[in-house]
């Protein structure tokens, strides 16, 4: 059966998906990873022992910040909700969200612009010192970040000695953010 909106199912009956009247930035990828593991010693030598990233930034035995090549982090392993928990179930999600990296302020200004005339609602707004972020849900009710880096020069210096980086969680003005969308 036809969509209502005129497009035509394809070979397994789903419609396609719309076509943007704009595309999204060429710019724009994905991030970082952020996962909820039982424990992170173990986690952290894995992901460092193991496999090499190098530990950025520690919360505690609650979380953690690894990268590759001196990036603020390539992904964020933390316990907040599955200390000395087992593996998801099957038919669960294991992630906490996944990140997706815009270029420039601008791109993340556009981006919530997008955001809002779809009236898809934020759960966050962040100011993390290293970079800006919006946090919402995925149509499944997974965690997506969308953020942009700030360049280095201007990241926080390290408060913490063994830390190599500084970062932060603080309100993120958000009007301020959406007044910069292209066509505001």
């Amino acid at each position: 059966m036809p969509d209502p909106g005129g497009a035509a199912p394809d070979r397994d009956g789903a419609a396609p998906a719309p076509a943007a009247a704009r595309p999204i930035d060429p710019g724009v990828d994905i991030g970082h990873v952020h996962l909820k593991v039982a424990d992170l010693e173990r986690a952290l030598d894995f992901y460092c022992g193991v496999l090499g990233f190098e530990l950025m930034q520690r919360f505690g035995a609650e979380a953690a910040f690894v990268s590759a090549g001196g990036y603020h982090h390539h992904l964020g392993l933390n316990t907040w909700e599955s200390r000395g928990g087992g593996p998801p179930a099957p038919g669960t999600t294991g992630l906490f969200h996944t990140a997706i990296s815009y270029p420039t302020r601008a791109a993340l200004a556009d981006a919530l612009r997008r955001l809002v005339e779809a009236r898809v609602p934020l759960q966050g707004a962040s100011d993390h010192g290293v970079s800006e972020a919006l946090y919402l849900d995925d149509p499944d009710g997974n965690g997506v970040e969308l953020y942009w880096d700030r360049p280095r020069e201007e990241w926080p210096p390290p408060t913490k000695e063994g830390d190599k980086v500084e970062m932060y969680t603080r309100p993120l003005d958000v009007e301020a953010l959406l007044a910069e969308a292209v066509g505001a």
